[in-house]
């Protein structure tokens, strides 16, 4: 279950170009201000726990509130599990971008000490001026999950809701460290695919949202982006195959589990094509030919999860088990 929710677009780590903010982190926080923002973020925590998107609607800042579907689809995803234990552990890091009357085209923020095991980098594009705070809270429950938020300072140290992020840290019972051990044997076995696919799968649980940098997040998305193929399908530019006659747009390789078990997933662009016997032969068809391009994906998966998207947004999704693809 993944869910992309947030204000602001992806920026994976500290870049040069952008102009540093000021960022307080730990004991550099006012004590008045960190007791306010840890009191915010439980507080909408609880409320996720417990599915009450009004009340999580009505705490938002006017922007996101009137376009706050992708956080109620998270907040009802991931209710269960906010609900199994409360965070054991919530780090806060107060941000201040005030010194501009426009957006910032990107406000990076640097906190810690530079070149230290512990410094964190924070890269948001088109932030409004003003005074931030993220939050972000784990849960060690058996299901873990981090929910990361930016609350904005709505005047006299009272805290809104400007952003939203919520991830599970396990997959079929492995965490991201897991899945990063396993990307490496695959390299070792020069099966460059399924590396790149256990390093993607990893970063997913191990970065609590995209737009952060840690000397750990870092050398993972080193091997990340050492290790991506070159053809690795994308919406802007999809992978074609040909099967059968006929030629099929992946635009989306990713992990999925299926049970106990992982399977690639591939999505394509069916187009107009609306019947589900057709479809399905079209899915068994684009199984073939991604496991004949690829044929190291039997080592690396039990099977293929192919999911055909038509019609405008609508999808027709076929599971089947490697040895069942011939």
């Amino acid at each position: 279950m993944r869910f992309w929710v947030g204000v602001w677009f992806f920026a994976l780590a500290m870049l040069a170009g952008g102009l540093a903010q000021e960022c307080l982190s730990g004991s550099e926080i006012p004590a008045a201000t960190a007791t306010a923002v840890t009191t915010t973020a439980q507080r909408f925590y609880d409320l996720s726990a417990r599915g009450d998107v009004a009340a999580l609607k009505s705490e938002a800042m006017p922007e996101v509130e009137a376009n706050f579907g992708g956080i109620e689809q998270a907040v009802i995803g991931y209710k269960s599990l906010f609900a199994e234990a409360p965070p054991s552990d919530t780090r806060i890091f107060v941000l201040d971008a005030t010194n501009s009357k426009t957006n910032w085209q990107r406000a990076d923020f640097y906190c810690g000490i530079y070149n230290s095991p512990d410094r964190v980098g924070i890269s948001i594009p088109n932030l409004p001026p003003g005074r931030y705070a993220l939050t972000i809270a784990k849960s060690r429950a058996q299901d873990p999950v981090t929910l990361t938020m930016i609350l904005q300072d709505a005047g006299d140290n009272s805290w809104k809701l400007a952003g939203y992020y919520a991830r599970a840290n396990s997959l079929a019972g492995h965490d991201g460290t897991w899945f990063e051990d396993k990307a490496r044997e695959y390299l070792a076995r020069n099966e460059r695919l399924n590396a790149w696919l256990y390093y993607l799968t990893a970063w997913d649980l191990l970065a609590p949202v995209d737009f952060i940098s840690t000397p750990q997040l870092d050398k993972l998305n080193d091997a990340l982006q050492a290790t991506r193929p070159t053809d690795v399908p994308t919406t802007a530019v999809p992978l074609v195959l040909s099967s059968g006659g006929k030629s099929f747009k992946v635009d989306d390789f990713s992990v999925v589990a299926v049970g106990t078990e992982f399977y690639i997933q591939v999505k394509y662009d069916a187009g107009t094509r609306n019947d589900p016997a057709l479809l399905s032969q079209d899915n068994l068809a684009l199984m073939k030919a991604v496991l004949a391009k690829y044929p190291e994906l039997r080592s690396g998966f039990g099977g293929v999860f192919a999911r055909a998207t038509y019609g405008g947004g609508r999808e027709f999704a076929t599971i089947t088990a490697m040895k069942e693809i011939q």
